[in-house]
């Protein structure tokens, strides 16, 4: 019987082949390490729907909603840096819908968009960790003898089960559940599983 780190090591192999074969997710990792940040990743919605598309055999590449590209840098939390360097990637890679956040300065906006205060966070890997699914708790970056690191604070169990379910780091339960609302998950993977959050 195989064990569990066998199989997460199985697992991150082939997250690795699917970056490394898609036709947009190379090149969207070479234009943000580009840029010169010291810690940064693409993530999220872009790297499931990545990973379902190929697990469900999609054809097509399903839309993205966002490239999300996570930075963290304690010494500019401004938006306008932020907006400067996604301007920077829509020149290298137009049409393409990038969305660029600082994650040292979230916690500046977090309580007026979501409700609740939380606290600043220290680093990259921290801010992936809070992220509101576990199964999107999961970034890459492209380091630069071009190999190709993941971070996942809670493993790719998820990811690769297609399995949605709450994350409680920062997203409240009604966040979550207006979430899996909006993103009609079986709609675009049918094999998808969706676990209710624990109020």
């Amino acid at each position: 019987m195989r064990s569990a780190d066998d199989i997460e090591a199985d697992r991150r192999a082939r997250l690795i082949q699917l970056v490394e074969a898609s036709d947009w997710f190379l090149p969207a990792l070479r234009a943000v390490r580009s840029l010169g940040l010291d810690q940064w990743c693409i993530g999220a919605g872009a790297l499931r729907n990545l990973v379902w598309d190929a697990l469900s055999g999609n054809a097509q590449r399903s839309a993205l909603g966002d490239i999300d590209v996570a930075f963290f840098a304690a010494d500019d939390v401004s938006s306008a840096r932020d907006q400067a360097l996604q301007h920077r990637l829509c020149a290298l890679m137009p049409g393409w819908p990038w969305e660029v956040t600082n994650q040292a300065g979230v916690h500046l906006w977090f309580e007026q968009h979501f409700g609740h205060p939380v606290a600043p966070l220290a680093s990259l890997a921290d801010a992936v960790a809070t992220w509101p699914e576990y199964a999107t708790a999961v970034a890459v970056t492209l380091e630069q003898d071009d190999t190709i690191s993941i971070i996942a604070p809670y493993g790719l169990s998820d990811l690769f089960t297609m399995t949605v379910r709450h994350n409680p780091a920062r997203a409240s339960v009604a966040t979550y559940r207006e979430r899996v609302a909006q993103k009609k998950y079986r709609d675009r993977w049918p094999g998808v599983t969706i676990i209710d959050a624990e109020c």
